[in-house]
């Protein structure tokens, strides 16, 4: 039987302090990172309980999905300020999204944590996007259970919630071009996109951010807004079309 390493506590202390939550109830803390591969192919008993080691991650995953939803809903009531429940709902399937989900577990760099069964150790389960954003609702449910839903309320607050700008909340509803564009480079093999910085102007209440976004040597596109996400937003989004428009040229020639 093949053996799939695991993170000691001394080791996962560093996803600790990352979580910003310290685990009262070690072996809840362990089951949260381990997937349902680890029991049906690593060799534990099916029967085993909550407490065990051995025990997987989906029935935490079922709990975190719920509470996860809640907390983030209610921060958004708390945050919106006057947004109609339409934003409100689009801005939450976006935090609660699994590509959301995803970006904050490869944050953690979660995937080093996971117990995973040989197959899926082989088929490269560490980044698989469902596994990690899976993982992270498992967490969401192991700090509820372990330090109760206050504690679970501070840790959905500091890892998805973004820093708010002048915009608030509000520029969230908006598509996530930027992931978008991630995903539109990783399926052609090019390099991660990379945000820059190009000005600043305006008085320190209205201003005005100016960005530009690089693929390798070549800036793809530009975009400005009253926050520095809000104009890596509308870069990603120019980006993408330009992008797709020379890639539709190129097929028809």
């Amino acid at each position: 039987m093949t053996t799939v390493h695991f993170k000691s506590d001394a080791q996962l202390e560093a996803l600790e302090e990352a979580l910003g939550y310290h685990f009262q109830d070690r072996a809840l803390f362990t089951q949260a990172l381990t997937h349902c591969s680890h029991r049906t192919e690593g060799g534990s008993s099916p029967t085993s309980t909550a407490s065990d080691v051995s025990a997987d991650n989906e029935r935490l995953e079922f709990l975190g999905d719920a509470i996860l939803g809640f907390l983030v809903s209610e921060a958004l009531y708390e945050l919106g300020g006057n947004l109609c429940e339409g934003k409100l709902s689009r801005i939450k399937s976006n935090l609660v999204s699994a590509r959301h989900l995803y970006q904050v577990a490869k944050q953690l760099e979660l995937g080093s944590y996971l117990r995973l069964g040989p197959g899926e150790e082989k088929t490269g389960g560490r980044e698989k996007k469902a596994i990690l954003a899976n993982a992270v609702e498992a967490l969401v449910a192991a700090v509820f259970l372990d330090g109760g839903l206050e504690a679970a309320r501070q840790l959905v607050r500091r890892l998805l919630l973004p820093e708010l700008g002048p915009e608030g909340v509000e520029w969230l509803a908006r598509a996530d071009y930027k992931s978008a564009l991630q995903e539109y480079l990783q399926g052609r093999g090019e390099l991660a996109a990379r945000y820059a910085l190009l000005a600043t102007q305006g008085p320190e209440h209205r201003k005005l951010f100016k960005v530009a976004v690089w693929v390798g040597d070549e800036c793809v596109g530009e975009g400005e807004g009253p926050s520095k996400k809000a104009a890596e937003q509308q870069a990603a989004q120019r980006a993408l079309t330009r992008l797709r428009e020379a890639e539709t040229a190129e097929k028809k020639n």
